[in-house]
């Protein structure tokens, strides 16, 4: 068997060291993997690995995730817009010309931005627990209700509380299948990266821009209807933050998406990584992007 090997780079865009993996031969169709909150572009290694023989994959960590330079505050604004400029800019510095957007929760608000601004790059959306509709809001988005309409330090205090060990495992393990195949490394590892000096201030700030995520929904179902690109759609159905009804939500501006739905939490793939490699892999074939 073929040894997969992933490289691990870095390219400064306006000043700021991005951090990303990268795997696969650059003559393979190649798959932009977008990550989510708590984590990074760790949450894809095992994907990475799944399809790097037949894809080529870049997935980048976002100004103060995971292995990426932190700005500080002052310097750098974090909103949904300024991380999706940074990140196009990434992919014109590296040279990415198409590619196939792995939207995964934080990706879609960053990578539909992209998309909306730049069609013409997007050969096909792959999206994972990534919301673009008022109905795809699931309920444990009332516990951030408070924060998001009136920021305060008592409003911050159950937000704060997603930053600890405890709340990081909610993402992975509310709604898991099985518990025992979900790596605790991952958790452990976010855990690590956002209690690191300053980043629960950013991730804070970040967060509470998220209703801007939602005055954009507009534009990103404008997007889908206008340009259909080919949309593959892979849920875990237990999650409460984008439950099924996200993923059903856009059958209304793509018709022809695909959907494929696992017993699993917000973070399907550590779950089943081969099961959504297999999806991806027949998808991509069925709409000759090869």
């Amino acid at each position: 068997m073929k040894k997969t090997t992933i490289y691990y780079k870095n390219e400064t865009v306006n000043g700021v060291n991005i951090f990303y993996r990268e795997a696969g031969s650059k003559e393979n169709p190649t798959i932009l993997l977008l990550n989510g909150f708590p984590s990074s572009s760790i949450s894809f290694r095992d994907l990475i690995n799944d399809l790097a023989g037949d894809y080529h994959l870049v997935a980048p960590d976002y100004p103060a995730f995971g292995n990426s330079e932190v700005p500080s505050r002052d310097e750098y604004e974090y909103t949904f817009h300024n991380l999706s400029v940074t990140i196009e800019k990434f992919i014109d510095q590296i040279g990415l010309k198409q590619f196939s957007l792995y939207a995964f929760d934080y990706g879609g608000p960053v990578g539909f931005r992209i998309a909306a601004r730049r069609p013409e790059l997007i050969q096909s959306l792959i999206i994972q627990n990534a919301n673009a509709y008022i109905e795809g809001i699931g309920p444990a988005f009332g516990l951030a209700m408070p924060f998001l309409q009136n920021r305060n330090a008592e409003t911050e205090q159950p937000i704060r509380g997603l930053m600890t060990l405890d709340g990081i495992r909610i993402f992975y393990f509310d709604g898991a299948e099985d518990p025992a195949k979900i790596n605790m490394d991952g958790p452990v590892m976010d855990l690590y990266y956002l209690t690191r000096p300053g980043l629960i201030d950013i991730h804070l700030d970040l967060l509470h821009n998220y209703s801007n995520n939602v005055a954009e929904y507009a534009n990103w179902q404008n997007y889908f209807r206008t340009h259909l690109p080919p949309t593959l759609l892979t849920w875990g159905k237990n999650d409460q933050f984008f439950p099924l009804a996200a993923a059903e939500a856009y059958k209304t501006d793509l018709p022809h998406a695909e959907l494929h739905v696992y017993n699993t939490s917000h973070f399907a793939l550590e779950e089943y990584h081969a099961e959504i490699a297999e999806n991806i892999r027949e998808f991509l074939t069925r709409n000759n992007i090869r």
